[in-house]
């Protein structure tokens, strides 16, 4: 009998491996070039698309974030919005606990100020409602988050469609509530609560309405640093990110750091809810978290779970925000155009990461191998 010849097998012609540590300014590098691919892309699509001088837009989008002290202190309100929701996400991120919660506890949490405001306001004095609506918020944003945590903790559920779940039911709870105390009747929503007294509104401080809101959540950016940095409840949270297992060996006891860290998360959740209803629309309704629990996925895995960072790139995202309608008011555009841009830009800054982290290795050698 004749025997067959072993098969033979091409090697690869490249393969990806992990990267080691890239040294800090060449990742800088690498991502500043990201940004400059990413706006000559734009610069072809605008032109492509639209006929409009690219560095027009680009003008344009600075003029959106930066033309005015009014647009300004709108932009550092939208800044801080979403670094506050970003913050909150970022203890459980880093525990591998997937918190896609965040739009839900958000809303509870803005929900529960609203109603402090509606039920108590012009009946107790302003500085006893706006601690009440605090403690509310911060509650009901934690029980919200430890209901998925708690499942997980014992049941080991997954924790990404638990808390995409409850997303959902948040949404329809202020959707029911909205009707409950609308006003006026018939109209589905709330509008402005307590418009004439002012009740459980955060006041302007220096003449600027969203003053209080940066203040609170810079002071939340610091707190976060050094909780997740420096305490030993942050050094937990990384062990149990690490491995389940290492930590379990070590003796931390894992389910009591699954909960505690997504009452956090929820609280902080809670507190941008408030600061949603109360330093900002003083209102609540299904859009009041305007997306902000997903968008605060990328600020945060962009920032690699560092609080600092995580400014930058709350920042990036909030100018491409107000740069992307100031784009669709000034050339009559719609907002789809400059989602697109946006896009792009993300694309770019998300992708880079990949050379960051990864390196590609072309064999030396194509030959055919036993």
């Amino acid at each position: 009998m004749s025997s067959k010849a072993p098969a033979k097998k091409r090697e690869p012609l490249f393969h990806v491996v992990k990267r080691e540590a890239m040294p800090t300014l060449n990742a800088t590098l690498v991502r500043l070039g990201s940004i400059v691919a990413a706006l000559i892309v734009c610069a072809i699509v605008t032109m492509a698309l639209t006929g409009i001088n690219p560095i027009k837009v680009y003008a344009t989008m600075i003029d959106g974030a930066f033309g005015s002290l009014r647009r300004v202190w709108n932009l550092l309100q939208s800044l801080a919005m979403l670094l506050c929701v970003s913050l909150a996400v970022t203890p459980a991120f880093k525990m591998r606990f997937w918190n896609i919660g965040a739009e839900g506890q958000v809303l509870v949490g803005g929900l529960a100020s609203a109603a402090c405001m509606i039920l108590m306001g012009n009946r107790v004095p302003n500085a006893v409602l706006i601690i009440t609506m605090i403690i509310a918020s911060i509650a009901a944003g934690a029980i919200w988050a430890v209901i998925p945590a708690v499942f997980k903790a014992t049941l080991d559920t997954n924790e990404t469609l638990f808390t995409l779940m409850m997303n959902y039911v948040g949404i329809q709870l202020v959707a029911y509530f909205a009707r409950v105390w609308e006003s006026p009747k018939g109209s589905g929503t709330i509008g402005v609560i307590n418009a004439g007294t002012q009740a459980g509104w955060f006041p302007d401080v220096f003449g600027q309405k969203y003053f209080l809101n940066v203040v609170i959540v810079l002071a939340l950016t610091i707190f976060m640093y050094v909780y997740l940095k420096y305490s030993k409840h942050g050094y937990e949270i990384a062990v149990v990110g690490e491995s389940q297992n290492t930590a379990r060996y070590i003796g931390i006891n894992v389910k009591k750091v699954i909960l505690r860290t997504m009452v956090l998360s929820g609280a902080v959740c809670g507190i941008a809810g408030l600061l949603l209803v109360s330093g900002t629309s003083h209102t609540i309704t299904t859009e009041t978290a305007g997306g902000r629990g997903f968008t605060a996925i990328m600020v945060s895995w962009l920032a690699k779970f560092n609080p600092i960072v995580m400014i930058l790139t709350a920042l990036l995202l909030s100018f491409l925000e107000a740069g992307a309608q100031q784009i669709a008011t000034e050339f009559g555009l719609n907002k789809s155009f400059s989602d697109i841009l946006t896009g792009i830009i993300l694309f770019f800054i998300i992708g880079c990461e990949f050379f960051v982290n990864y390196q590609i290795k072309f064999n030396k050698s194509n030959k055919e191998v036993k």
